[in-house]
């Protein structure tokens, strides 16, 4: 016997803060972020075969304060890691990061000192995507599944609190160029 059962048809009960997340995971809109390779692919995941507006996600921003989402999708050069940093900077809160592909997961096959080993090192990342290239149909997994995580997210001081101590820990990570073992 519970309040559900004494209301009358018609009610729903929920949270604000799971409201809000709903609302927040069907409502993401995507910067522009394709350097490689994986924007092919990223594309293809917009276009009409795998149509991406089912998930509310109908247009790619290319202004970052438009966007809420950013794909990183390709290898990240040194140069571009400031411009990169800098996009993150301009978007709206709350953002999250996808990492699109081996190499803006890891630096991919590339293990120089000209690409990034890894976006983590530049901007927070919320979801990792492995593939060389990943192909529309994990894109679409990968969002899926951040649209769980996002669900999940809490308001308030306390959502801004733990999304600052993420933030922090994952930029004073231990660049891979620097870790010793199986790497070089």
């Amino acid at each position: 016997m519970g309040i559900e059962e004494k209301l009358p048809s018609g009610f729903l009960l929920t949270t604000v803060e799971k409201l809000a997340g709903q609302v927040r995971a069907n409502s993401l809109w995507p910067a522009t972020f394709g350097l490689a390779c994986c924007a092919i692919e990223m594309m293809a995941t917009g276009a009409g075969r795998y149509d991406l507006a089912r998930f509310g996600m109908e247009v790619f921003r290319a202004s970052p304060r438009q966007a809420d989402l950013m794909i990183v999708a390709g290898r990240v050069s040194q140069k571009m890691a400031p411009v990169l940093r800098q996009i993150y900077d301009q978007m709206p809160e709350p953002k999250w990061v996808l990492a699109m592909g081996v190499c803006a997961s890891s630096g991919g096959m590339f293990n120089n000192y000209a690409i990034v080993q890894g976006v983590d090192h530049v901007v927070p990342v919320d979801m990792y995507l492995p593939g060389c290239p990943p192909r529309p149909e994990m894109l679409m997994h990968a969002i899926l599944e951040l649209h769980e995580k996002i669900k999940a997210t809490k308001l308030g001081a306390q959502g801004a609190k733990h999304s600052a101590q993420v933030e922090s820990v994952a930029l004073e990570a231990v660049p891979t160029h620097q870790m010793k073992g199986l790497l070089r």
